[in-house]
């Protein structure tokens, strides 16, 4: 897959806090369990709008200056987010091999 074609699902709660939801579009709907872990990549939670990875890494810059909560699931979804400077190798776990990190700036 090229980095031009590669999506991703964005969702942005907006509260007291916003909270930026990012993942990979093939994880959408899906859920792991490892031990006593779970990672559930739900649709509404997840799916507003699909981007492109150089409009993901804009959107992530824009919101850590906003101060958000951020929660990424997805092998290209973390390296945008590392690409972006969000998150750091150490900030990354995984739930039967599928990275995600949950980030509060």
């Amino acid at each position: 897959m090229s980095e031009q074609s590669k999506r991703f699902s964005v969702k942005v709660h907006r509260s007291y806090r916003e909270v930026v939801a990012v993942c990979d579009l093939e994880l959408l709907g899906k859920k792991f369990e490892e031990g006593n872990r779970q990672l559930y990549v739900r649709e509404n939670f997840f799916k507003e709008e699909e981007i492109e990875e150089e409009n993901l890494i804009k959107l992530l810059k824009k919101y850590r200056g906003n101060d958000a909560t951020f929660n990424i699931v997805g092998k290209e979804s973390i390296t945008a987010a590392l690409k972006a400077e969000i998150i750091s190798k150490e900030n990354v776990g995984s739930v039967e091999g599928i990275p995600f990190a949950l980030i509060l700036l």
